[in-house]
């Protein structure tokens, strides 16, 4: 029995720091994921533009954001098109937290595009995953979505962006796909809906559903596809660099599985937590899926810390006219700046900032300069899992860069090492004072005998 208290004492021991090291590092991980901004600024949209020939699509995001991918990728490649009214809304005007710091300003509100339409739905809702689906919190998005459902909008759930949906009841009785990572999740908790793995996108008729992340852009091309033509599609995968394209229907994909080497993200997320601060610099004119390739793509791998950045923190314009607000300027406190945008690096737009890091060219998709920075400046076994978790196929790259993130590997072997070091060490002394408290007091000595006058008269002899 002593020997199993003992082992059970050295188990917990060895779980003790690198548990107590490693939560608050997770928690503040995907807390910062989409932390909002802390100073309260709410700046006003541009004013947008609409033509009432052609058709409206609209990227909803909630007040507590949504992943950065699932929203940008979907707006360029139907901006790129020129044939949509293209917008971004929200319950409110606040910026909304894209994942990785990015904060988007609203073009509308729910009831500024009401407005604008005249009580008309969009033709086209784009939904991407949101932090609180399924909680209160997203009822306001929920209720607007059902409202243009009813009103004949083409929805387009984005990765778990369909969770939102069936969240809301829109997938009960129809087929749809997610993120491989959370199929089962939302097969428990949305059992009325058909969930199928292995293909890019379902088109469910007024429903369309994406697999993970950058899947979206294959759904976003059947839209295209369905209300302009399959040459507009093609037109506007070749514009944004998307060599995936599949005309006419989903193309099939290696469904995947959680495994092994994928350990890495937990290494880096339990215990990096010296990870880099990157500033991301805001320049006017970058393209949607140029920005959204660098702050995805770092913070998918959860070993790089963001922040978007810009001289005097002003608000930026993109490349078809979303509104951003930049959190910070770049200052020497950053340890990284990356300049997104192929525009940016052909004028050397940074140069006079601290080592200006520009991963974009022209022609390339934009995620492929990224991730190839990944595995150059952490490891191969994040940017792999970075690629897994985006679902983009990475055959045509050459990862190239250390292994595996060996350092944070070894943190927690550390830690266990010295918590079993510590509880030898008190089992030690609790056994030393046991064995004091058990050692029987002394005799005392025998008295000695007295001599000379002190002893006594003398008996007669």
């Amino acid at each position: 029995m002593r020997t199993v208290t003992r082992v059970a004492v050295f188990l917990l021991a060895a779980l003790a720091l690198p548990t107590a090291f490693g939560a608050p590092t997770v928690r503040a991980a995907f807390e910062n994921l989409n932390a909002p901004r802390a100073d309260g600024a709410t700046p006003a949209p541009a004013r947008v533009a609409h033509d009432p020939g052609k058709p409206t699509a609209v990227v909803v995001v909630g007040d507590l954001g949504a992943v950065v991918s699932d929203t940008l990728a979907p707006y360029e490649v139907l901006a790129t098109t020129g044939a949509f009214n293209v917008y971004a809304v929200a319950p409110s005007a606040r910026p909304a937290p894209l994942t990785g710091g990015l904060d988007l300003v609203p073009d509308l509100t729910f009831a500024g595009l009401d407005d604008l339409l005249g009580g008309k739905a969009p033709d086209v809702v784009v939904v991407p995953a949101m932090p609180d689906v399924g909680r209160s919190t997203s009822k306001p998005v929920t209720d607007w979505l059902t409202r243009q459902a009813a009103g004949g909008s083409l929805l387009l759930g984005v990765c778990n962006g369909a969770g939102v949906l069936a969240s809301a009841g829109l997938l009960d009785g129809r087929a749809a796909t997610s993120h491989w990572l959370r199929l089962e999740t939302f097969r428990d908790d949305y059992p009325a809906v058909d969930w199928v793995r292995g293909t890019r996108y379902v088109d469910d008729g007024d429903v369309i559903s994406t697999a993970g992340i950058l899947s979206g852009v294959d759904g976003t091309l059947r839209v295209v596809e369905r209300l302009v033509g399959p040459q507009a599609a093609a037109r506007a995968a070749q514009r944004t660099g998307w060599q995936h394209y599949h005309p006419g229907s989903a193309a099939s994909m290696a469904q995947a599985h959680p495994r092994p080497a994928d350990a890495v993200v937990a290494v880096n997320t339990a215990f990096g937590w010296d990870r880099d601060t990157t500033g991301v610099l805001l320049t006017g004119g970058v393209g949607e899926i140029e920005l959204a390739s660098v702050f995805d793509t770092y913070g998918q791998s959860l070993a790089v810390r963001t922040v978007a950045v810009a001289p005097g923190a002003e608000p930026v314009r993109s490349r078809h006219g979303l509104t951003f607000v930049p959190r910070a300027e770049p200052t020497a406190d950053l340890d990284r700046l990356v300049v997104p945008g192929a525009r940016a690096a052909r004028l050397r737009l940074a140069d006079d900032l601290a080592d200006p890091v520009y991963p974009h060219r022209e022609g390339a998709f934009p995620f492929d300069g990224v991730l190839l920075d990944l595995a150059r400046t952490t490891d191969v076994a994040t940017a792999t899992w970075t690629a897994r978790v985006l679902e983009y196929p990475v055959d045509h790259l050459v990862l190239d860069g250390p292994a595996w993130p060996w350092t944070r590997t070894l943190r927690p072997f550390g830690l266990a090492f010295l918590g079993v070091l510590v509880a030898l060490g008190l089992l030690r002394l609790s056994r030393a004072r046991r064995a004091v408290r058990s050692t029987p007091a002394a005799a005392p000595p025998p008295p000695r005998p007295r001599t000379g006058a002190a002893a006594g008269p003398r008996r007669p002899g």
